[in-house]
């Protein structure tokens, strides 16, 4: 038998601060997007200017890009970039 693979080569990545805000620009448009950033992880979506239709555009593209599984209803509950982010990235650790 061969030895497995290094753990660190079948890790998945995490979804950042960064990584959300270009899904969102992609998602929702630059306007909205340019305005996420560190300061902004507890700010409502609706302060941020982001519907629950562009929230639902965004889940989908993570899932796609990160390979994971983000439930549509916890998506909707998701009310800041923080709870966005900790459901994608307990998704991707437990893997979706």
């Amino acid at each position: 038998m061969t030895p497995t693979e290094p753990e660190e080569t079948t890790a998945m990545a995490t979804v950042g601060i960064e990584d959300l805000r270009r899904i969102l620009v992609a998602c929702a448009g630059e306007e909205e997007g340019s305005r996420l950033g560190g300061d902004t992880l507890d700010t409502p979506f609706e302060e941020l200017g982001y519907d629950s239709l562009a929230l639902m555009e965004t889940a989908a593209a993570i899932q796609e890009e990160y390979g994971i599984v983000l439930p549509d209803e916890e998506v909707s509950e998701a009310r800041t970039p923080r709870t966005l982010l900790d459901l994608a990235n307990g998704a991707v650790r437990t893997g979706g």
